[in-house]
């Protein structure tokens, strides 16, 4: 298998000979023709066997398509709605307004932030107690307007701090979980990077859960796991496997219903092809769940969170 940091040194050597063309004007196109083989050729070798910890760290790469910039990519005309109506609006957790095609939805999605400074105010994604309650505020709004609703997972988990607990994290992710199991419109969920704990099931019981190729799902970090387990966090990749927490494999257990193809390399290397590809299965998926009638909808989401990971009892629309 072909080394990461090969991979990496080809990579950056491609971005530079680029960086000589626009500043330049050299003509390099034979040369950058030449490295751009190479680099499929090795991407091939390299991502042809991926296990599940590979997966991990491919979901937690740092370019990987995520928030803000995905949602942007795949609807059109989104409009931000802020607070929880109780003096609070957490920024790594956000939602709102937007177009899918020619249907009007309501986005909900973990935002981690672009600047240092931002990533800061988001925690990587980690939601307090007013991010969850302004979820399942902008849920129950979604229902009373007859507007399809949508999620975009990204996130580690609930933000396990001091605050959140005296917050009642744990309470406000239990009413977003309540609340959209009890909708009347269609929901459908995608995991983007890391789906982690009941910070991402709080997004994610939706009628279908889509995941990208090198996401992961689970309910606790692999290294978690391994200080838990194996009283060793070294052990991560261990655990990784012992969690089925790839999209391959919980696509063989009933827990998500589509795994959407990344670009080789993974969705960093073409946002733009994945945020197309996120689109075109959202698009799909959303019409024959409005095909459905209400109680047919509803039966299946029970059916399918009754059983949820056993295989072959997936819920599907017949």
């Amino acid at each position: 298998m072909a080394d990461e940091n090969v991979i990496q040194a080809l990579e950056d050597k491609i971005a530079e000979l680029r960086r000589l063309v626009e500043r330049d004007g050299v003509d390099l196109r034979e040369e950058l023709a030449l490295l751009e083989q190479r680099l499929q050729a090795l991407r091939r070798e390299h991502y042809r066997g991926l296990s599940d910890w590979d997966r991990v760290r491919l979901a937690r790469h740092p370019g990987r398509p995520r928030g803000l910039e995905l949602v942007i990519r795949v609807c059109e005309d989104f409009y931000e709605l802020r607070g929880d109506r109780m003096g609070g609006d957490d920024p790594a957790l956000r939602g709102g307004l937007a177009r899918l095609g020619e249907r009007p939805v309501m986005v909900l999605f973990h935002h981690r932030g672009s600047s240092k400074e931002e990533q800061r105010a988001c925690r990587a994604g980690m939601a307090l107690p007013s991010g969850y309650r302004k979820a399942a505020r902008l849920m129950r709004l979604a229902d009373r307007l007859r507007l399809p609703l949508v999620t975009f997972i990204d996130t580690p988990g609930a933000y396990p701090g001091v605050e959140a607990e005296e917050r009642n994290i744990a309470g406000a992710i239990a009413e977003c979980i309540a609340t959209m199991l009890s909708l009347s419109v269609p929901t459908v969920a995608v995991i983007l990077g890391e789906g982690g704990s009941g910070g991402a099931i709080a997004l994610a019981v939706a009628d279908r859960v889509l995941m990208l190729e090198n996401a992961t799902y689970t309910v606790i970090s692999p290294e978690g796991a391994a200080a838990i387990l194996w009283k060793d966090a070294t052990a991560a990749p261990q655990a990784a496997q012992a969690l089925a927490l790839s999209a391959p494999r919980l696509l063989e257990l009933g827990v998500v219903d589509e795994v959407i193809p990344e670009p080789l390399g993974g969705a960093h290397v073409d946002p733009e092809a994945t945020a197309q590809v996120v689109r075109a299965s959202l698009i799909k998926h959303l019409a024959e769940l409005q095909a459905l009638p209400v109680d047919r909808r509803r039966h299946l989401r029970y059916s399918r969170y009754r059983n949820a990971g056993s295989r072959g009892t997936k819920a599907k629309a017949g």
